[in-house]
């Protein structure tokens, strides 16, 4: 859910109200159809099954009393049907779907008669204590109840701000105070436990905005204040060291964004300048030098934390769907878990509140168009977990989840989260202060303004975004027309362009306007036309020295796009054959695939002929070639890979610097 920062003290800038924007057609347009008519009913029939693989919804039934059983299924499935429940919230909000309100108001019912008197809300713990008569809370840091909190919290707030009921966010209130009690204990014991995943944090602070009591800001500190009181923390956790010493990004991908997107809610509430500096610093850290070119991040599934003391006792040290050293971004193993790239787009819209600069939107819209919409196929129905940057015809090892989309997940945190990442994705599109609007992620869309100047009008956004650099704003439906400020975004790709008003060209762009907002005042808002026009000429991206898998190698982008080659688009026994040259030059075609059109890129390359036929299992051979020869290919945007059967993908290509016509 967007933050609602109407009201925060140290927000600069806010979203608009859900009801007040729609796409209207075009590219996210298709992306919210298909996840609403295909992706939510999909994900909630997983949710709906009461197979022990998920048995999410029956959990709920058992821990209420109304079915007899046992827990099965992960035990954060809670969380990930609450954020399925936030997307389907979005769908009724866009839609007016009034029998899937029905059954969002049925389950929320199902899940207060599930809550315990104290508030306490997990299943497993509440299924297992009712069969043993124990007490298992909080037994397990890998138990999730903190995530479970978190979500529940999250998506109370958003059923409050898009139905105006009250019924989920009093079992929210019931959960904070179980929370309340929790953290008044540990601090009076002088320790506390690991918080994995901790969307709480997020949560406890949304629920302030949302019911405006100072109790939930205080329990937000309170919770900050409790987490360095952790005894024998970890980097996979965060909590090796006190929060206000990070400066670097380390562990797990989701609880790293995640408490961070956190932090900076509360400080948007209170203000607090040394989380400023942490925020600022482990952003940095993590934009800098650990950041895939597809918005990806937490490179690894396993390995050794880079920080701090090394010890034979890998308990310390081992971490997991994490982030590593500096500048180690792998391709074919890149995990890049789909919930991690979320996180960070939920942090950087929040830094983008404390601080509206462009650089935090080019991050988004990076992770949203390269990554977050590549973890579902084209027809909704199938995902990824982890979003790898290069796939090859076989490998030696497994990997921890198949490089392949699937309707099924073992673990199904990442398909609700996508689902509500698209459905929610409209209120990317601008943020507002008292007397400006912020453009974010361009899209055809109709958007409803009331600035607090008094200024209320529409606009109407027309474009073919991110096919093409032409964005049309035109004003009307004005109701109070008094003079306000709109700051366009120059993505940080832009090299070159022009912004006309009124017919009149006010601005040409170059690369010195790139991640940046160019100002325009408006001193009669009825009739404006505003248009940007940015140019979008393939080029090619080179990364850091140091990130040695990439050295001499391009990726190709198209404005904000990344784009790759698959196996049915090049006419070559393996895809590590091609070689692109630096003189390349490319055609734009429209090409469909399952059923969607996308924008290709037609080139030609070089490929390595071999005097005898290349030893493809050879770890290492004499070279013995004749020269190169050309090669027509087609690449694809990367967010469409995986739609046309198991072949191989890349990113990355050696490039070719000799000549070449």
């Amino acid at each position: 859910m967007l933050i609602d920062t109407r009201k925060s003290k140290y927000s600069k800038v806010h979203s608009l109200p859900v009801q007040a924007i729609d796409w209207n057609e075009g590219f996210w347009k298709e992306r919210f159809d298909v996840c609403a008519d295909v992706s939510v009913p999909h994900i909630r029939s997983q949710f709906e099954d009461d197979s022990p693989t998920f048995h999410v919804v029956e959990n709920f039934r058992v821990a209420a009393e109304l079915h007899e059983g046992e827990h099965a299924g992960t035990p954060f499935g809670d969380g990930d049907f609450y954020k399925w429940m936030e997307a389907a919230m979005y769908v009724v909000a866009k839609r007016g779907d009034k029998e899937l309100e029905k059954d969002l108001d049925a389950y929320i019912e199902l899940i207060s008669k599930a809550q315990q008197l104290d508030g306490y809300i997990s299943t497993k713990q509440i299924i297992a204590d009712k069969s043993s008569g124990g007490n298992s809370r909080l037994g397990h840091v890998n138990d999730f109840e903190f995530y479970n909190f978190g979500h529940l919290m999250t998506t109370a707030c958003a059923y409050k701000r898009i139905t105006g009921k009250d019924s989920f966010l009093k079992v929210a209130e019931k959960a904070a105070g179980y929370l309340r009690n929790l953290y008044e204990e540990q601090i009076r014991k002088g320790e506390a436990l690991t918080e994995v995943c901790p969307s709480h944090y997020m949560g406890i602070t949304e629920l302030y905005r949302t019911t405006g009591k100072n109790e939930y800001l205080e329990l937000a500190e309170l919770a900050l204040k409790a987490r360095d009181l952790v005894k024998n923390g970890t980097n996979d956790n965060q909590d090796r060291l006190p929060l206000r010493e990070h400066r670097k990004i380390v562990g797990h991908g989701v609880r790293s964004t995640y408490l961070y997107s956190g932090v900076a809610d509360i400080y948007l509430e209170n203000g607090d300048e040394e989380l400023k500096t942490v925020l600022d610093s482990v952003w940095e850290n993590c934009v800098g030098k650990k950041l895939y070119i597809n918005g990806g991040c937490g490179a690894l599934y396993s390995g050794t934390s880079p920080y701090g003391e090394f010890s034979f006792d890998m308990s310390k040290n081992v971490v997991h769907q994490a982030f590593g050293y500096e500048y180690q971004l792998p391709n074919i193993t890149a995990y890049n878990e789909t919930c991690a790239t979320i996180g960070n787009i939920m942090w950087n819209l929040r830094m983008f509140a404390i601080d509206p600069q462009a650089k935090y939107f080019d991050i988004i819209e990076r992770s949203m168009l390269n990554l977050s919409i590549a973890s579902v196929s084209l027809s909704g129905d199938r995902y990824f977990y982890q979003n790898a940057l290069r796939r090859v015809k076989e490998l030696d090892h497994e990997l921890m989840w198949p490089l392949e989309r699937t309707g099924t997940l073992t673990c199904f945190c990442c398909p609700p989260n996508m689902a509500r990442i698209i459905t929610e994705s409209s209120e990317y599109a601008y943020m507002i202060s008292d007397d400006s609007i912020y453009t974010g992620m361009y899209g055809a869309n109709t958007a409803g303004f009331r600035l607090s100047n008094g200024a209320a009008f529409t606009i109407m956004q027309k474009t073919e975004y991110p096919w093409d650099g032409r964005v049309v704003m035109e004003f009307g439906d004005v109701k109070e027309d008094v003079p306000i400020t709109v700051k366009l975004r120059v993505p940080g790709w832009l090299t070159g362009g022009s912004i006309t008003v009124n017919g009149e060209e006010i601005a040409d762009l170059d690369k010195s306007h790139a991640s940046s907002y160019f100002s325009i005042d408006i001193d009669k808002i009825d009739g404006t036309r505003i248009e940007l026009q940015m140019d979008m000429p393939v080029r090619l991206t080179v990364a850091h020295s140091y990130l040695e898998e990439n050295i001499n190698q391009v990726a190709v982008e198209r404005g904000p796009l990344l784009y790759c080659l698959e196996s049915p688009d090049v006419p070559l026994p393996e895809l590590g054959d091609f070689m692109l040259p630096a003189s390349a030059k490319f055609k734009s075609v429209p090409y469909e695939i399952s059923g969607k059109t996308v924008l290709s890129l037609e080139t030609d390359g070089l490929t390595v002929k071999w005097n005898k036929e290349k030893d493809r299992q050879a770890l290492y051979q004499t070279l013995d070639i004749e020269g190169p020869g050309r090669v027509r290919v087609r690449m694809i945007p990367y967010f469409a890979w995986d739609n046309r059967g198991n072949g191989e993908m890349m990113v990355w290509f050696p490039l070719y610097f000799g000549e070449f016509s």
